[in-house]
């Protein structure tokens, strides 16, 4: 006798609604049982991670400019993953858009440029994440190379070239030997929506994101070759979707997007080009697309959900001194647990009876 696991043909609408519920549930278990090893008093710590920052208005502004990233990233890779292809490097691509985008606000730091620097940043940002994400597009299609590691390898290209410019032909003269770029320009600043606090214009490029998301994915003949693709790639090719057409599309919109978020990023919150830009949003935002059940909006909630364990985080570092670490444990968890509540969800196991041979 033999277990095999097979995909369930009509999955139960209540059970892919219960199954994000589900992992979030059993990650808070998890953390209570974190805490208690470490010695620390679960409710308390789950008020600090939670609770806290809902009710303290500036908080509730970083956890809007937090999400931002993660919402552009993970509505980009969810136009991968809904084609069935596995773009792990979206902290690459993020790093790219950043660094081609501050190029051009480094170039025209100190001069009198005009308004249209900031666009033209954006719109660079945008390129430089394309190009980074078509590269194991391309890897795949001419010579089948798995796309997971080869996105995920040039995560460290783009990391270590981003650290080199800022050591080297871009670091600021007058910075006191720190490796970080000289401060943009105003006209290179995203704008703030309010006057106190760091919320800026970064967040309704954001939303404006999701609603183009969620048009294209479920109203257009675009979404639906997405969908078919990932889902019935022999239909797909019968139907004449060209499965090299889309892995390349798919992989520039991601791409697009993650590098949107760096140089938005960039541009919103840190005003300069450092070695550290992210804490790691293009690994988060895989997360958030999953827990957003790949939907544009589903994103735009889970984004908010994994912000704020970032903001719980930082605080629970500096009242309760618990290592940040702890973050990335819930964070990981979280997707271990949505994984495994898909696969639960989606496939049974089936015992298989086994023929015997003389």
């Amino acid at each position: 006798m033999a277990l095999r696991i097979e995909r369930q043909e009509n999955v139960p609408l209540i059970g892919l609604i219960a199954a994000p519920v589900v992992a979030l549930v059993f990650t808070l278990i998890v953390g209570a049982v974190m805490f208690v090893a470490l010695g620390q008093d679960p409710l308390r710590a789950f008020g600090i991670y939670f609770i806290d920052p809902l009710l303290d208005p500036w908080t509730l502004q970083e956890l809007v400019v937090k999400a931002c990233p993660l919402m552009l990233i993970g509505i980009g890779l969810a136009f991968c993953y809904r084609a069935n292809r596995w773009n792990i490097g979206a902290e690459g691509q993020y790093v790219a858009g950043a660094v081609f985008g501050s190029w051009l606000a480094l170039a025209t730091n100190g001069t009198d440029a005009g308004p249209w620097v900031l666009p033209a940043m954006l719109v660079l940002g945008v390129i430089g994440g394309a190009l980074w994400g078509l590269i194991p597009a391309f890897l795949r299609v001419r010579f089948g190379s798995s796309e997971i590691l080869t996105s995920l390898m040039l995560v460290y290209v783009a990391q270590l070239g981003l650290d080199y410019l800022v050591r080297g032909p871009w670091k600021d003269p007058q910075g006191f030997n720190f490796p970080q770029s000289v401060t943009f320009d105003d006209v290179a600043i995203m704008p703030l929506l309010m006057e106190e606090g760091r919320m800026h214009a970064g967040i309704l490029i954001a939303l404006v994101v999701v609603a183009g998301a969620t048009f294209v994915l479920g109203r257009t003949l675009v979404g639906f070759s997405i969908e078919l693709g990932g889902s019935a790639p022999r239909a797909a090719a019968f139907a004449g979707f060209d499965e090299r057409r889309v892995t390349y599309g798919v992989f520039a919109v991601s791409g697009g997007l993650a590098g949107l978020a760096g140089i938005v990023e960039v541009a919103g919150t840190i005003g300069q080009i450092q070695p550290s830009i992210s804490p790691g949003y293009g690994f988060t935002a895989i997360i958030a697309a999953m827990l957003g059940r790949l939907h544009p909006v589903g994103i735009l909630i889970s984004s908010l959900v994994l912000a704020l364990t970032y903001i719980g985080g930082e605080a629970a570092q500096i009242t309760m001194r618990m290592p940040f670490d702890v973050t990335r444990v819930f964070q990981g968890t979280l997707l271990i647990a949505i994984l495994a509540a898909d696969v639960l969800v989606r496939y049974r196991i089936r015992r298989v009876e086994g023929t015997s041979h003389a």
